[in-house]
């Protein structure tokens, strides 16, 4: 498999501490309050993970699948040491390949949407709302859509392409503009029951929306 992320996998979670001043960091984890012992917590794209590793130390009974094997193995250093009640179990697949229907009481996809073109988007996050549990949660943690004045908005979306730009080169992601996850969740038929908004400097830059199914 073509690992994308090669190159800029050992930098990712740096790149985002010094983009968002740690903002990334606490928008990856502001739905786990809900997260109870022994859930099963899928988390899609899971990168390095400190999402993944605090909800295991929460007691959850965590998957991870990553079409990555470089983020893959920065993860399982991560986990080295670590005691969790139940052990962190490792996928090295494409999320679209991943059929375990309706087996996950929440499912993440923290600043994972955001690599595919717009025409996959719905595609991608339909195939994760059928891997949740009847009555179960979808959690997306990613760059809110700009909002305020023109000038607020301009900066916004400046800032988001600065970042989109950076991994259009060094991994080939899609180049788009900010995805409204909120719409296409209703969409998808799911009824959004929290959002919380991340600041960077004077705007909101970030959110996490917490949706059932």
């Amino acid at each position: 498999m073509n690992d994308k992320y090669k190159i800029i996998g050992p930098l990712y979670d740096f790149l985002a501490m010094i983009f968002s001043f740690g903002q990334i960091d606490k928008c990856k984890v502001a739905m786990h309050e809900h997260i109870k012992p022994d859930d099963k917590v899928l988390f899609a794209g899971v990168g390095q993970g400190i999402d993944a590793i605090e909800a295991a130390q929460r007691g959850a009974e965590v998957t991870v699948v990553d079409l990555s094997e470089s983020m893959l193995n920065i993860f399982t250093r991560r986990t080295q040491g670590r005691y969790f009640t139940h052990t962190i179990r490792q996928v090295h697949q494409d999320i679209l390949k991943f059929d375990e229907y309706e087996q996950f009481d929440v499912v993440y996809a923290n600043f994972f949407l955001n690599v595919f073109p717009q025409d996959m988007v719905v595609q991608v996050l339909e195939h994760l709302s059928k891997l949740a549990k009847k009555g179960g949660f979808v959690v997306v943690g990613d760059f809110s859509l700009p909002t305020g004045s023109i000038i607020s908005r301009l900066f916004q979306n400046i800032y988001w392409y600065i970042a989109d730009i950076i991994f259009v080169i060094m991994a080939k992601n899609a180049f788009h503009p900010v995805y409204d996850y909120q719409s296409q969740m209703k969409g998808l038929g799911m009824n959004i029951t929290d959002l919380k908004y991340f600041r960077f400097l004077f705007d909101n830059r970030y959110y996490s929306i917490r949706a059932q199914k």
